[in-house]
């Protein structure tokens, strides 16, 4: 009997060890978006994004944003260059179907996705017909962070485009010179962190790039819009988090007593319906000299005081409101700044010009489900 059991304490030796390995995943292709791109002269620039799809035995592919985990490389460089982080400029010759690589080690060796350009240069230089409208987007701000289940965030996106205006807030759809066209959000976390898509321009929808903690942990967020001839555009990814910290109930009578925390993104921190953090970024080209204030719920000025003009100088801005406030936002006049417009959640005080002064409201917590509000300006 002795000899069996110890033959079977070695078989389960053996056997433990080898059911317990787990294969990681490997990557097994690479999605270059936007996968072709015309730029209608020379200096114009996009932002190109990479997808890779990972797989593992019995298991459904994955996908992740690896922009800055890849090599870029382009074919021709006099006509196209890339960055490491996947910028794309084009140069001041004329050129057709230059291949612009991304490329990573997978497991059977290196993995290639590519995107080919084209570029032109129509009279009276960059950014004629034969651009595609949209040439990028930008999400803003790069990280939200809520420590309260049903917390929200609120994330803007802006469009770059081959033509004037060359900067502004898509969040909600794109109406650019006659270019209408919805805007996508997506979140790799959808049924923890999903994020609100609004509908085209001039349609009813939910409020784009509105998040929702359903739960803790994190998630990658980014937003996608097709050019008139189909070609998707892609921003860099952002995040979305509601980091878990246990409720600790305490205990009064230790010496000395231990006193209760709430902890974070648990069932004692719903989202309060009280209060409603405002942000304020600048979304546009200019980051020298632009000034954003707004005064406190009780009138108190500057409480938030932002920008490069500021003291000290802050690019992001947050404060407390309470709920329903309606919280005037100005951008006062300054030296060297072209000012381009408010985000779509700010109503312009007066009509918005260029030289400045400028002012928006908006009014906090306008959306049952929001807890925090973000406003963004354009400054060029």
């Amino acid at each position: 009997m002795r000899d069996r059991s110890l033959f079977a304490l070695l078989l389960i030796g053996v056997v433990i060890p080898l059911t317990s390995c787990v294969a990681s995943p490997s990557l097994t292709s690479i999605a270059v978006s936007p996968t072709t791109m015309n730029f209608g002269g020379s200096g114009l620039t996009t932002q190109l994004t990479a997808i890779g799809s990972y797989t593992r035995p019995n298991h459904a592919a994955v996908t992740r944003d690896i922009t800055n985990q890849v090599t870029w490389a382009s074919s021709t460089t006099d006509c196209v260059t890339v960055s490491n982080t996947g910028l794309i400029t084009s140069g001041p010759n004329v050129c057709s179907n230059i291949l612009v690589t991304a490329s990573a080690q997978g497991f059977h060796g290196i993995i290639q996705g590519t995107m080919t350009v084209n570029v032109t240069q129509p009279s009276g230089g960059g950014g004629g017909s034969g651009a595609e409208p949209l040439l990028s987007i930008a999400v803003v701000p790069g990280s939200i962070t809520t420590d309260n289940l049903l917390g929200t965030g609120q994330f803007l996106a802006y469009g770059t485009f081959s033509t004037p205006p060359f900067v502004q807030d898509i969040t909600n759809g794109i109406n650019h010179n006659g270019y209408v066209a919805k805007v996508n959000w997506i979140s790799d976390a959808p049924y923890i962190f999903p994020v609100d898509s609004a509908g085209a321009p001039g349609t009813t929808g939910s409020t784009g790039g509105l998040v929702t903690a359903v739960g803790s942990g994190n998630a990658n967020i980014y937003a996608t819009a097709a050019n008139p001839d189909g070609t998707v555009v892609y921003s860099s990814s952002v995040t979305f988090n509601c980091p878990y910290a246990p409720y600790n109930p305490g205990n009064p009578t230790a010496t000395p007593p231990v006193q209760p925390t709430l902890g974070t993104c648990n069932d004692h921190t719903i989202a309060s319906g009280l209060l409603v953090t405002l942000t304020i970024f600048n979304a546009g080209l200019n980051t020298s000299n632009w000034l954003i204030t707004a005064p406190s719920a009780t009138g108190t000025p500057n409480v938030i005081n932002c920008g490069p003009g500021a003291a000290p100088a802050t690019s992001v801005c947050t404060a407390s409101y309470p709920l329903g406030t309606t919280v005037t936002v100005t951008a006062p006049a300054r030296q060297g700044v072209q000012f381009g417009g408010w985000s779509w959640n700010c109503t312009p005080v007066t009509a918005v010009t260029a030289a400045g002064p400028n002012a928006c409201t908006v009014t906090l917590g306008n959306d049952p489900n929001t807890s925090n509000d973000t406003v963004g300006a354009i400054f060029n």
